[in-house]
């Protein structure tokens, strides 16, 4: 009788904790993933003394091109982000800090590795007293710790990792794209300077198959494990793998249970990998990213999950079980209770996504329910906006938490508190902010009931009012450490005015005019100059137009506004009539600096091809919108492209066609406004256009069927 109720209260334990599982999805309140509130890919994580440290790749901005960072926690649930300063090459102003790792020296110093494609993909080395920094070059003259083309020809130096052995020799493993070039490499780091890899050799892809980037190094026993990423970094398909041996050098032998991290049926963790290893007494953990959900366009929104990792022998890992709910904490918090959690919340507005095959709301209760998936974010990016949290009666109010969607960039706000929602005092003023950090904390000593957060501008322009948790506490507690961010040198983003910027209107043009000099009817000014064969038309149709035979028109002394530099909302309208519609080509308009930092989402602009940029450019197919249904050719179509700070959208004859979620950083200070051709490339349009307006704001569906019905050249 006892073994029965034993077995049966076993089952009934497991079926719980089975449902409680099952429970835990992408918007649970107090979910454990993902870790960090924020868009971070690569991460390495060290503990060193009492302190976590996640060293990783800023993401969600050209390419994964933001600034370096760090989090540092104590009790692994209170995360806190710090921009370290590192100095830039001599050659070229960073901007990529890729995959970072950091190593602990011998001498009690700290090595800061990681790669860079500015000036060839090769990964640089920096050392610093402490795990933050401030770091200095380990080569003043920029001469890299790991060159490229190291150990072979057109190798790219990217993804480094370093595993120091028992018997303290420190060894390299990296390599990215690594499925057609050759496999992953691995070499010795120099134990006494720390700065040089030496003896690389290649390692065969049959002993890791099916690779694609990210090696990764441990040891459980006598065996090597070498993890590594599988399959596309962009989409679902992106897994963890790994092999194992008896040396760091190989050869290698495919694990059991492959792939051992893979995205989960229901698709909601979506495309995880890139990870690292964090043992805990005889327990171990993998730390990876996964897609932010709903999932931005190019998969490079990434956010840092951590999942248990549970090892059969010493060369088998059993699969890992992906996960919202994350990990039973090692300590205890160091934060009292949180009085905000599950607050009610009001907000003046909020985003609601309902296009790319989402529908999706961004509620004001998302920041207050402890999750680094959800967030509050407005409805568009016009300033102020503002959230309110009910605490449900009076209460000791001493410090307030702010985790604003980018950690990166500064956001201006002020706290108010109130007793009874009606007469509201300071609580905090950083209107005059120009310092980033997450979480923003702000101490003061009061008693209230409400306490309202008015966002009123960001550092970049576009970027909206959102937050990923706002944390209330009637005490304060230590911070460690203690880092706060150097203040930033630039004024806050230019908000859009909602105007008409750009504007081509033929009503008053003569069909013979030469358009030598065609005005701008737009807020921003100036003349059009031609290039090329351009010339007024009347079509077969009769409809006066202007023809394109590989030329331009091009705004030459007129500067793009700030209003549509980075994240800046807008609308692209224009009537076209297309002869033939082409594989390649045809950029209708361009507006941004193509060439200024030749990173995904900085450069935009509006196509007419049946290709995978034939509606709209930012940099290859993982990033570009194609047409879903391409306008038929020879015939006149009104063809618009909207983008609100989320989601860019493609019409077509007032009828939604395509839909993406986005994240732009567009470079406008030394662009162009080009009507028929591309920035830099050519890609001239061939055929007709009728008329073309360009605003600084996202026209809504019903403004864009009337703006059809009104500029219809038919």
């Amino acid at each position: 009788m006892r073994k029965t109720l034993i077995l049966i209260t076993i089952i009934m334990l497991s079926h719980a904790a089975a449902t409680a599982q099952e429970e835990f999805k992408a918007n649970t309140p107090g979910a454990g993933n993902p870790l960090l509130p924020g868009y971070f890919a690569d991460p390495t994580i060290k503990k060193i003394g009492d302190i976590y440290y996640i060293y990783a790749t800023t993401d969600n901005e050209m390419l994964a091109s933001g600034a370096p960072t760090l989090w540092y926690s104590r009790d692994f649930q209170n995360w806190y982000n710090y921009t370290p300063e590192i100095p830039s090459l001599e050659s070229v102003n960073l901007r990529n800090y890729w995959a970072p790792d950091m190593v602990e020296g011998a001498d009690g110093r700290y090595y800061l590795y990681f790669g860079n494609c500015q000036a060839g993909c090769k990964i640089y080395g920096y050392v610093s007293d402490t795990p933050v920094g401030p770091w200095e070059k380990l080569h003043e003259n920029d001469t890299p710790v790991i060159p490229d083309g190291y150990p072979r020809r057109g190798f790219p130096s990217l993804d480094a990792q370093f595993f120091m052995d028992d018997d303290g020799t420190i060894y390299a493993h990296w390599g990215t794209w690594v499925h057609y070039n050759g496999g992953y490499a691995v070499g010795v780091l120099d134990n006494k300077t720390l700065d040089k890899v030496t003896d690389a050799a290649n390692i065969p892809i049959k002993q890791t198959p099916e690779p694609f980037e990210a090696p990764y190094m441990i040891k459980k026993g006598n065996k090597y494990i070498l993890m590594y990423s599988s399959a596309v970094c962009h989409d679902e398909t992106y897994n963890v793998r790994y092999s194992y041996s008896d040396s760091p050098y190989g050869p290698f032998t495919p694990g059991a249970n492959n792939p051992i991290l893979s995205t989960n049926e229901d698709l909601s963790v979506h495309g995880p990998g890139h990870h690292s290893v964090l043992q805990n007494g005889n327990d171990y953990y993998i730390v990876y990213h996964r897609h932010d959900y709903p999932m931005t366009r190019g998969g490079l929104s990434r956010q840092v999950a951590i999942d248990s990792m549970i090892f059969e022998n010493d060369s088998t890992i059993r699969k890992v079980i992906p996960s919202h709910r994350g990990i039973e904490f090692f300590t205890e918090s160091e934060a009292p209770e949180d009085i905000a959690w599950r607050a009610k919340t009001t907000a003046s507005s909020y985003y609601h996504l309902d296009a790319a095959g989402h529908d999706y709301p961004y509620l004001p209760s998302y920041a207050t329910d402890n999750n680094n998936a959800t967030m509050w974010k407005a409805a568009d990016n016009t300033f102020p906006q503002n959230l309110t949290l009910d605490l449900g009666s009076v209460q000791q109010v001493s410090r307030v938490m702010t985790q604003f969607e980018f950690a990166s960039y500064y956001y201006r706000y002020r706290l108010e508190y109130s007793v009874n929602g009606k007469k509201w005092k300071m609580y905090a003023d950083r209107s005059g902010n120009y310092t980033s950090g997450s979480p923003m904390i702000d101490d003061n000593s009061v008693k209230a009931r409400y306490i309202r957060l008015t966002v009123l501008e960001t550092e970049k322009t576009g970027l909206l009012a959102a937050v990923w948790n706002i944390r209330v506490y009637g005490s304060r507690f230590d911070i460690p450490l203690g880092l706060v961010n150097k203040p930033s040198e630039n004024e806050p983003g230019q908000a859009g005015s909602g105007d008409l910027v750009f504007e081509i209107d033929l009503t008053d043009i003569e069909y013979n005019d030469p358009l030598d000099a065609l005005p701008n009817s737009g807020t921003a000014g100036g003349t059009f100059t031609k290039r090329g064969d351009v010339k007024m038309v009347r079509d077969e149709e009769g409809i006066k137009a202007i023809e394109f035979t590989r030329g331009s028109l091009t705004l030459d002394n007129t500067p793009v506004p700030q209003t549509l530099a980075w994240n800046g909302a807008f609308t692209v309208s224009t009537w076209v009539k297309n002869p033939e519609v082409p594989r390649e080509g045809e950029c209708l308009v361009s507006w941004c600096d193509r060439h200024e930092h030749r990173l995904a989402n900085s450069w935009n602009a509006l196509f007419y091809n049946s290709g995978n940029h034939g509606a709209a450019a930012h940099l290859d197919g993982h990033f570009d919108m194609r047409y879903s249904n391409v306008p038929e050719a020879n015939k006149w179509h009104h063809i618009v492209l909207t983008f609100d700070g989320v989601v860019e959208k493609i019409y077509v004859n007032g009828v939604l066609d395509n839909s993406q979620i986005m994240t732009l950083a567009s470079a406008v200070d030394n662009a162009r406004f080009i009507v028929g051709a591309s920035d830099g490339r050519g890609e001239n349009y061939s055929g007709f256009m009728a008329s073309l307006r360009m605003y600084d704001r996202a026209l809504s569906k019903e403004e864009i069927s009337e703006l059809m019905n009104q500029t219809d050249p038919r």
